[in-house]
């Protein structure tokens, strides 16, 4: 029963954010957020549009007052005016929820500007030993070719008597 009602009066999930979570528990500290939230909470539940539908059904079926219900207007109208400042309060809310969400992700794309641009340096550094490996590959294949052509040359000159002179 307990856990219906729960669902009732606070069907949104808890937060997974860790920022979210630090939020939730310093706003928590609060006495006066707490009854804040636990209020909006139920303000914007169908158990309290289910309340209000036998409180207002009760009062005029059981003839509380005469028609045209001055007392209840007055009591529905003050409601409303504090229900309004529970809205407003649950929107400011929601804005610091937003806040901190959204200094949470500017602090990640900080974190991986900063990545991206070790990445690139090291990505000019891989680059860079590349082609140095290349052009000493390339000095070696070079070497060996004219080591090959020298070999060539002397086998040549070693094969056939020297010209007189």
């Amino acid at each position: 029963m307990r856990e219906r009602l729960r669902k009732l009066i606070r069907p949104l999930p808890q937060p997974i954010n860790p920022a979210l979570l630090e939020h939730e528990r310093q706003r928590a500290e609060d006495r006066q957020n707490r009854i804040a939230d636990a209020i909006t909470a139920f303000s914007g539940s169908m158990l309290f549009v289910y309340v209000h539908v036998v409180w207002f059904s009760c009062w005029i079926g059981f003839g509380v007052e005469k028609y045209p219900y001055g007392l209840l207007t007055m009591i529905v109208s003050l409601e409303a005016i504090f229900l309004s400042t529970f809205v407003l309060i649950s929107q400011n809310r929601a804005d610091a929820k937003r806040q901190v969400i959204a200094d949470e992700q500017w602090r990640t794309v900080k974190e991986e500007h900063t990545q991206n641009e070790e990445l690139l340096k090291l990505s000019n550094q891989i680059l860079t030993l590349t082609q140095e490996v290349r052009a000493m590959a390339s000095a070696f294949r070079d070497q060996d070719d004219i080591a090959a052509l020298t070999k060539e040359v002397r086998a040549l000159r070693s094969s056939h008597p020297k010209p007189a002179e």
